[in-house]
């Protein structure tokens, strides 16, 4: 195999690789019964004159399993976490003992439930569009490696089926990761 060939496959398999990842990350912020500390630690509060996420500013535990604990570093941040909380998209209120918040979780209704999982199923979506739009790419490269005269076209055939392999492959990954979002969004 050429060395044209083993760069744009190790160069696919590593944005496939990172695609995942970046789904992944995705479902973790989709809210489910339980309490977990990946749905606050990516919002955004104003500190100190300039934007940090929650984990910059806080310690993240859950003590139940339906509730957050949130321990501002800084007891000064502890307003400007409680108004990021607020005004995010997650519909949970904080309560503020002044040294600590506590976010419980009521349980999902069934229609909640189902918009979850329906917004799950775009974000898996999103990511097999990713990993085809590099696969795509990679062939691109490939195709112009052909036409360059850098390999064969029987070395063509054989990367394009391992581009292939690949990239089913990692859309695997995805599905699994998001049949699991499901069960998890679907466990009462």
């Amino acid at each position: 195999m050429s060395e044209l060939v083993e760069l744009v496959l190790d160069d696919a398999k590593d944005r496939m690789s990172k695609a995942v990842h970046h789904a992944r990350t995705e479902f973790s912020s989709v809210r489910t019964g339980r309490a977990a500390p990946q749905l606050v630690e990516r919002l955004t509060a104003e500190a100190y004159g300039v934007t940090m996420t929650v984990q910059e500013l806080a310690s993240i535990s859950v003590p139940e399993a339906r509730q957050l604990l949130i321990s501002p570093h800084d007891p000064q941040n502890l307003e400007a976490i409680e108004r990021a909380i607020r005004n995010s998209d997650l519909g949970l209120s904080p309560s503020n003992d002044g040294r600590t918040l506590r976010l419980n979780f009521p349980s999902l209704t069934e229609e909640r439930r189902k918009e979850m999982v329906r917004l799950t199923r775009s974000m898996a979506e999103d990511g097999r569009i990713a990993i085809r739009n590099i696969r795509r790419e990679a062939r691109k490269e490939l195709e112009s490696g052909e036409k360059d005269k850098q390999i064969s076209s029987d070395d063509l055939d054989r990367a394009e089926k391992q581009l292939d392999q690949l990239t089913h492959s990692y859309e695997g990954n995805i599905d699994a990761a998001l049949a699991d979002k499901e069960a998890e969004l679907l466990e009462v």
